[in-house]
């Protein structure tokens, strides 16, 4: 069973989706499960995050410091490429979007391979 709700994403759009609804139940080994084992998550800022074990902690200490809900943010279209796709939202919390490489697994369920959940324009522009 994964997560929450046992729900696998069977879909490279789910994984947005099911993050959030984790995330809202608290979940941070359920977030983590949205990964494959070997993950790259660019987060917090400035770092990087490697495997699902790691990711979990940063899930977790993420739910540790939020008082809000988080919100569904609408996808941009998925871009596929065999069994790899690229994901992305606008974010809701003016961080500019966020970005994932999701690999469909032999099951035929997807999960993120590389995570950048903030782009921040402005930095961007001063570089």
């Amino acid at each position: 069973m994964t997560g929450t709700t046992g729900e696998r994403a069977t879909t490279p759009e789910d994984l947005t989706r099911l993050f959030v609804e984790r995330a809202n139940a608290g979940d941070a080994e359920g977030m983590a499960e949205l990964y494959a084992p070997d993950a790259v998550l660019a987060y917090p800022p400035g770092s990087v995050t490697v495997g699902r074990e790691a990711i979990r902690a940063v899930c977790q200490a993420l739910l540790d410091h939020t008082t809000e809900p988080f919100r569904p943010e609408e996808p941009l279209p998925t871009v596929r490429y065999g069994d790899l796709a690229l994901t992305s939202t606008p974010s809701g919390d003016n961080t500019g979007g966020r970005v994932q490489v999701v690999r469909r697994e032999p099951d035929g369920t997807w999960l993120r391979v590389i995570d950048r959940p903030e782009i921040h324009p402005a930095a961007r522009a001063e570089k």
